[in-house]
């Protein structure tokens, strides 16, 4: 995996959690400023999957083959699907799903770093 965009992935996770924190904090709905922020993320999280797909094909060292891809061909639907439930429901607890969705594909990128390097 490249460790750069996986980084930046990562700090873009930590913006879209703390805006959509912020808006359940003020009681507010999803609006186009976190849209955007969905949008970038999802663009990346697209990018990491081709990326990973295409290492790992032409990868010839050990690692969790069935783990990193289903790690890596799950975690572009997390977010859009919290987008999509934060648009039909327009509640506070709607943008606190938002947030965790944020965290768990943070989480998820780094589990597949330590999968795609098991010894480092």
């Amino acid at each position: 995996m490249l460790s750069w965009l996986s980084a930046v992935v990562i700090v873009v996770c930590v913006l879209f959690g703390l805006l959509a924190a912020v808006y359940a904090v003020r009681d507010r709905i999803l609006d186009d400023r976190l849209l955007l922020v969905l949008g970038v993320l999802e663009v990346l999280l697209l990018v990491q999957a081709v990326v990973g797909v295409v290492l790992g094909a032409r990868a010839n060292r050990d690692f969790e083959a069935p783990v990193f891809y289903a790690y890596l061909l799950t975690v572009p639907f997390i977010a859009p699907f919290a987008g999509f439930l934060a648009i039909k429901d327009k509640s506070r607890w709607a943008m606190g799903v938002v947030v965790g969705s944020a965290f768990v594909v943070g989480i998820f990128i780094g589990r597949l770093n330590q999968i795609w390097t098991p010894h480092a």
